[in-house]
C-alpha cells in the first residue's frame, strides 16, 4: 500500500477508539508509514477561568495516554508522534491537523464518547469523513485489520472510481479477493439499472489490471442494507466506497448511503476521496 505513507490517527482515548488505534498501528507497520496520533482536550475561555486545574489534569491525562499509545506502536516497530489539540469541536481540530500534516489517510473510530450518535455515526466522524482532504478509514471498536476479503461498492460515479483505485491497490498489495457490489433500487428506471452492470464491468476491469482477484454481485434493494449484508455474507473485513454516490450532491457533507454503511457495518469502512 505504497499510497499510505502518512497516517493521522484521531483518538478520543475511549473504548470507541480502540479499533482505530489497533488498525492504525498495524497498517503503519505494514506500510512503513509515519503515524501521528492526535487527541483533543476540550478547552474554552470560560472553562480555563472557572476550572484551570481540570484543564491541566485533562492535558496531563491526554499526554500520558498518547505516550502509552506511542509505546505500543514502538513495540510494533512503528514510530508514533503524539499531538494534543485544544478546542471545542473535535472535527475542526482533526481537519486542522490533517491540513498541517497532509496525511494520505485519517483513521478514526465510528463514534466518540461525546453526545448521541447520529444513526450509529458520531457527529465528529461524519463531519471529518465529509470534509477531509484525504481518504478516511472508520473503524468500529471491535474491528480488526483486514485479512479476508474486500467489498467494493460502486455505482459508476467518479466517487466510486476513486474507491475502485484504492480497493485495487489494497487488494493487490494484501493479496485479498474483492467482491464488487452495485445495487439496483426498485425505483431505478431501465437506464439507471443498466448503469449498475456497466459500473461492475468498469470496476472489474480496473481490478484485473491491478492484478487483483475479483468477483461481482448485482444486488437489488436498499443500497446501504445490501452492501452491509453482502459484506457479512462474504466474510469481508473491509468495505471500500466513495464519499458520495451518483445521485448525491457534492456540496452535501457526506452521502447518506455512505453514512448508513459506516453506521451499520461491523468491519472497517474506507471512504475514498477524489
Amino acid at each position: 500500500m505504497t499510497g499510505f505513507r502518512k497516517l493521522l490517527l484521531a483518538t478520543d482515548r475511549s473504548d470507541f477508539s480502540a479499533g482505530a488505534e489497533r488498525v492504525a498501528i498495524t497498517l503503519a507497520q505494514r506500510c512503513g508509514a509515519q503515524l501521528l496520533a492526535m487527541s483533543m482536550v476540550i478547552s474554552n475561555a470560560e472553562l480555563e477561568a472557572v476550572a484551570p486545574q481540570r484543564m491541566l489534569q485533562d492535558e496531563s491525562d491526554a499526554r500520558a495516554y498518547l505516550d502509552a499509545l506511542s509505546s505500543r506502536a514502538g513495540a510494533a516497530g512503528v514510530q508514533c508522534e503524539g499531538l494534543i489539540c485544544h478546542g471545542q469541536e473535535p472535527h475542526r481540530e482533526i481537519l486542522a491537523a490533517a491540513a498541517a500534516m497532509q496525511p494520505d489517510l485519517i483513521v478514526t473510530g465510528r463514534r466518540g464518547r461525546r453526545g448521541l450518535a447520529r444513526l450509529m455515526v458520531g457527529d465528529a466522524t461524519a463531519r471529518v469523513v465529509g470534509s477531509a482532504p484525504c481518504h478516511v478509514l472508520v473503524v468500529p471498536r471491535a474491528a480488526q485489520m483486514w485479512s479476508a476479503r474486500i467489498v467494493l461498492a460502486t455505482d459508476g460515479s467518479r466517487f466510486s472510481d476513486a474507491a475502485t483505485a484504492v480497493a485495487a491497490e489494497i487488494a493487490a498489495r494484501c493479496a485479498l479477493p474483492v467482491t464488487v457490489v452495485s445495487v439496483v433500487r426498485d425505483s431505478f428506471g431501465e437506464e439507471r439499472a443498466k448503469q449498475a452492470g456497466e459500473a461492475i464491468a468498469k470496476a472489474l476491469a480496473q481490478l484485473a489490471a491491478a492484478g487483483a482477484h475479483a468477483d461481482a454481485e448485482e444486488a437489488h434493494g436498499q443500497s446501504d442494507e445490501r452492501i452491509v449484508a453482502i459484506a457479512a455474507e462474504r466474510g469481508a473485513d473491509l468495505i471500500v466506497l466513495g464519499s458520495h454516490g451518483r445521485t448525491g450532491w457534492q456540496r452535501v457533507m457526506l452521502g447518506s448511503v455512505t453514512e448508513r454503511v459506516i453506521g451499520a457495518a461491523t468491519c472497517a469502512v474506507l471512504v475514498a476521496r477524489i
